[in-house]
């Protein structure tokens, strides 16, 4: 039994009929999952229903009753969330408008992340030696206020430099759950992609390859 602010949460709920615990626990994780505005990992799940209740049957069943809703469960950045339909966003602009959107990716930028998310912890030099040109500040500063990277480990080459790290709002920006999902690096280096030593990236955007630059690549 779990308590909040000092009075008792029954979480086990004991005294309730297999099948109306099972309802009260699916109920109390669609709460939970409405209510935030970020995902919500396990560990806080857990705290709501039963020591042996298994969360991921419990979103299973929850995404079963959604099936014809317009809305889902999605599996982003560690935890749960509840996102709308992509079917859905026509609808939701026609009564909301079209909201002020953040800058999209300049093509360096999009190339520094998909370096980033690959190779981490990385260093600025080290991409610039990938990419056969100096990537600037200015790049790496952006990716850092958009949320996408954050600063890692120093590395031991001379100078001790930052290595610089993807964050959690870079897998709920795009959707992914782990760093495993995403593509196959091997693949890509096998395509001549994505090297870290001895080659270079090629200009095949990860992470840029859906947004229209809508600056000149002048970094």
């Amino acid at each position: 039994m779990a308590r909040s602010e000092g009075i008792a949460f029954d979480t086990e709920l004991a005294d309730l009929p297999q099948a109306l615990r099972w309802r009260t626990w699916m109920g109390r994780i669609e709460a939970v999952l409405f209510a935030s505005a970020e995902p919500v990992g396990r560990d806080t799940l857990a705290g709501i229903v039963g020591r042996e209740c298994s969360i991921d049957l419990l979103i299973e069943d929850i995404s079963s009753e959604l099936n014809d809703r317009p809305y889902e469960i999605a599996r982003v950045a560690g935890g749960w969330q509840f996102r709308t339909r992509t079917g859905f966003s026509d609808a939701i602009r026609a009564v909301r408008g079209n909201p002020v959107e953040t800058r999209p990716l300049s093509p360096t930028e999009g190339l520094v992340l998909t370096a980033i998310a690959y190779l981490q912890p990385v260093t600025r030099g080290e991409i610039s030696r990938m990419m056969g040109r100096e990537v600037s500040r200015d790049v790496i500063g952006r990716l850092h206020r958009n949320g996408f990277i954050a600063r890692g480990p120093r590395s031991p080459e001379p100078g001790a430099p930052y290595t610089y790290v993807t964050t959690a709002g870079f897998l709920e920006h795009f959707g992914l759950d782990t760093l495993r999902d995403l593509p196959d690096m091997e693949a890509l280096e096998d395509a001549g992609l994505l090297q870290k030593d001895g080659g270079g990236i090629s200009d095949m955007l990860v992470f840029g390859e859906e947004r229209e630059a809508t600056e000149e690549d002048t970094q």
